[in-house]
């Protein structure tokens, strides 16, 4: 075999390893490790390159970002703020048409806010949004389908762990990514909207016929108090990076210290419970930091093949030009989401793509907003679905099938393609704040 045949062969090796059920990270290093060993015909070459991509990939001040957001997401989830936010959101939109809905939408996007990942946000409104929004007459299918969908808010609004992945691996201003992340997710959800209210209005059958809301609701000072918290946190976080106060990382540590004071002030967290947020906070970095290694060493195993060269050639040989390449990107983007979850994706395409797409000289900016977007779509397709599974796995109501979240969630799977579209043709939608 020639390097590049390696090198091709070993891409689909690791998604057979994957959908064998061997972990991302352990399917990319053994591959990356033996695609070595064939290469130079070394096994020591092999093992050096290994301890140069674990020393490399964890060894910098932005991967202090990880463990901290992910110990402030945790803090966030056990404090209740998610409840918090969805009541006060039910207040605010419950005059509006299919206002519930809406209210999940604008719930998820504060929550995405100070969490950063969409698999915990779907698991925390699966079971405050789904009972309420089925008690006040939406159907089931509509219920769950907007929790999923709104879900993949947390992985595009800042700060988001996937965008945190992509930085680190494309080695691009995390801060940078945050800031373009604002508007995309704020559009978003403003398509998400604006999409409930035309299919409350047009398919009534698919959303159901919920009850109006009557009596005098939640009072004005009740609703300051209890989505105060929420709003300090962001704008502590958030605020700090834009203004120019804290580095990406340092926010983080800011983020999870206020968001530990919080969970103190409503006593949600005790010495019993602080201890396990702190070892789950530790699975959840181990596991991260293991995918970063996997994601080094494959990309070095990759250029050693020489096939992101190959690749590249071939573009100038077919005269590609960076809409057709984009357009082949997304494409398979899309399609592998069917299969994977989103990390491995990142894992598996950007060490091959980046040399091949900075030929065009893009921005990397704003091939990471579109990467992540297009990325999302998998999360709300069959037959993997990340974002569904876990839905299904949180629910209590064994009436609710999982083709019945992938339905529901179908909608707004097909607006998150027209944004996907719309970045790519308007590029200032994501470039605006930078």
């Amino acid at each position: 075999m020639t390097n590049v045949e390696i090198g091709i062969a070993s891409i689909g090796l690791i998604l057979v390893l994957i959908q064998l059920g061997l972990h991302v990270s352990i399917a990319l290093m053994t591959v990356s490790f033996f695609g070595v060993v064939l290469i130079r015909g070394n096994v020591d070459v092999a093992g050096h390159l290994l301890s140069l991509a674990a020393l490399e990939s964890v060894a910098k001040y932005s991967f202090g970002v990880i463990p901290l957001f992910v110990l402030m997401g945790v803090l966030v989830g056990v404090s209740g703020l998610g409840r918090d936010v969805f009541d006060v959101a039910g207040q605010l939109f419950r005059r509006f048409r299919g206002g519930l809905g809406i209210a999940t939408v604008f719930a998820n996007a504060v929550f995405a806010a100070v969490n950063g990942t969409s698999i915990a946000s779907a698991s925390v409104f699966t079971k405050i949004a789904v009972p309420e929004l089925m008690r006040h007459g939406y159907t089931p299918r509509f219920s769950v389908g907007v929790v999923a969908g709104s879900s993949v808010l947390g992985m595009l609004i800042p700060p988001s762990l996937l965008l945190i992945l992509y930085g680190i691996l494309a080695e691009v201003s995390i801060g940078d990514l945050f800031t373009a992340g604002i508007v995309p997710g704020l559009v978003l959800s403003a398509m998400f909207s604006i999409g409930i209210i035309m299919l409350a209005t047009f398919a009534p059958g698919f959303v159901g016929r919920p009850q109006e809301h009557s009596g005098p609701g939640m009072g004005v000072g009740e609703m300051l108090l209890r989505g105060l918290p929420i709003v300090v946190l962001i704008l502590l976080v958030l605020g700090g990076i834009y203004g120019g106060f804290f580095t990406p990382t340092e926010a983080g540590g800011v983020g999870a210290l206020g968001a530990l004071v919080i969970a103190i002030l409503k006593r949600s967290v005790g010495l019993a419970e602080f201890g396990r947020i702190i070892v789950e906070t530790g699975h959840v970095t181990a596991a991260i930091t293991f995918l970063l290694i996997a994601a080094h060493m494959y990309s070095r195993m990759l250029a050693l093949t020489g096939l992101p060269n190959a690749m590249a050639d071939l573009l100038v040989y077919y005269d590609l030009d960076l809409l057709s390449v984009m357009l082949l990107y997304l494409l398979v983007i899309i399609l592998l989401g069917t299969i994977l979850d989103s990390a491995s994706i990142l894992l598996i395409v950007i060490p091959l793509i980046l040399p091949v797409i900075q030929v065009f000289d893009v921005n990397l900016v704003w091939f990471g907003i579109i990467t992540i977007i297009a990325v999302e779509v998998g999360l709300l397709t069959p037959p993997l679905g990340v974002a569904c599974f876990v839905i299904k796995s949180n629910l209590a109501d064994p009436r609710i099938k999982l083709s019945d979240i992938f339905a529901g969630a179908a909608p707004f799977a097909l607006i998150m393609v027209v944004l996907t579209g719309m970045v790519l043709f308007i590029p200032e939608i994501a470039l605006i704040l930078l």
